[in-house]
């Protein structure tokens, strides 16, 4: 997520550059001024992403402060006025989508929530991400809002039944392959679109090879090879100044739960680059992880 300030006035190649194996990718804004957020998702746009998203779900300080994220699911209005700027910057030719929560603080009831997805949904937006948490503005830290508040899967599954027109994708509490899928098809006349994976996806990034072979019926692809890829990837990333443990710790999960998993952490964190770690996780274990 980057505010549409910085987008504007900071280092643009810095903060929205990105490797072309990266596609599809999407972008995440924040801000809650529509003339800003316009001019911030035509630059994406001619960037080359994918997709624009509106971050109306994250509940810290600083961004109420800044007067977006969750606290603007208390403005419906301003909110489809912002979506309606950015989709209009960018002529129809790429999606701009919204990412919520299912309501904040007391105004926390199904009917509200409804409310503030049809105003958005009357003014033109389709695709609706969704926390299936509240959100509170105060007393929880950012990290226990993603917690704490329980999961109320059963309110994104109402939600669908009955705006069946509208693409809706769940977010929160999903950590497996298994767990995503039970949760998407829980209602079998109205099953959701999507699932979001986070931080699970951030820890066990294999978790996305494996929805891909049971959503699409891909083959799952050898995490050699991927490590080949990775290398690749790597060696142009660090020509524009990114070392080698910078990049590696976002790949620490990679093999999580499997045979060699500790070596290959041990040596990204040491600034082994991919091929080095995985060199090192097969001398621990099996030829094959």
């Amino acid at each position: 997520m980057v505010v549409a300030h910085a987008v504007l006035r900071g280092d643009r190649q810095r903060l929205l550059g990105f490797d072309p194996a990266e596609h599809p990718l999407a972008l995440q804004l924040g801000g809650s001024d529509p003339a800003l957020l316009a001019q911030a998702s035509k630059i994406a746009q001619e960037f080359g992403y994918d997709e624009i998203n509106l971050n109306c779900g994250c509940p810290s300080d600083r961004v109420q402060a800044g007067r977006f994220g969750a606290c603007l699911m208390l403005e419906p209005n301003l909110v489809a006025d912002c979506l309606g700027a950015m989709r209009m910057a960018v002529a129809g030719e790429i999606p701009v989508t919204v990412k919520c929560r299912l309501g904040v603080d007391e105004h926390d009831s199904f009917e509200q929530f409804l409310a503030f997805i049809d105003v958005l949904a009357q003014a033109g937006t389709e695709v609706f991400i969704v926390h299936a948490r509240k959100a509170w503005l105060n007393g929880l830290s950012p990290k226990e809002n993603r917690e704490k508040p329980p999961l109320w899967y059963d309110r994104v599954h109402k939600l669908k039944a009955l705006r069946p027109a509208l693409t809706i994708v769940l977010n929160g509490g999903l950590d497996s392959a298994e767990k995503s899928l039970a949760v998407m098809a829980a209602s079998s006349d109205t099953p959701l679109d999507g699932v979001m994976i986070g931080r699970a996806a951030y820890h066990q990034s294999w978790l996305l090879a494996e929805l891909q072979y049971n959503l699409f019926g891909t083959d799952l692809p050898d995490r050699a090879e991927i490590v080949v890829q990775l290398q690749r990837y790597l060696a142009v990333r660090m020509q524009s100044g990114l070392r080698a443990r910078q990049l590696g710790r976002h790949l620490m999960g990679f093999f999580h739960s499997e045979p060699g998993t500790k070596a290959w952490r041990q040596a990204l964190s040491a600034g082994a680059q991919p091929a080095q770690a995985w060199q090192s996780a097969q001398q621990m274990t099996t030829p094959n992880l």
